[in-house]
């Protein structure tokens, strides 16, 4: 099986690195990208993506409840990423319901292993 991704970054570069990242997995597909927080709610509304790659700072720009937004992602599980950590980034998370959160600096790294980590059992390799 599958692992279905799907990115969601403001910045056209990271959603490019985290392609060519993710590129020549076979265990991994990217089913979709969206350069907003809107945008990812209508996709993922079509798509059904196991896992969100989302950078998190993109949400409370679109100005969405931050009470609301974990119940527009229609149940996948959300891998947030960010440049730093702070309060707001925190608070962040648990308006989208993370379950884990990556450094942008260490996604070559890190990235792989937490969506294997966090892939559904049914997707799994």
């Amino acid at each position: 099986m599958c692992v279905k991704v799907f990115l969601a970054d403001d910045a056209a570069v990271m959603c490019k690195a985290i392609r060519s990242l993710l590129s020549n997995r076979q265990d991994i597909s990217v089913v979709g990208e969206a350069s907003n927080f809107l945008e990812t709610i209508q996709k993922t509304a079509e798509l059904y993506p196991d896992l969100i790659i989302l950078d998190v700072n993109m949400v409370d720009r679109n100005h969405i409840a931050l009470t609301e937004a974990k119940h527009l992602l229609n149940g996948a599980k959300v891998l947030a990423i960010t440049f730093g950590i702070d309060d707001r980034t925190t608070e962040l998370l648990d308006s989208v319901g993370a379950v884990r959160l990556l450094d942008k600096a260490e996604l070559s790294n890190e990235l792989i292993p937490a969506i294997l980590e966090l892939a559904p059992a049914h997707s799994r390799p």
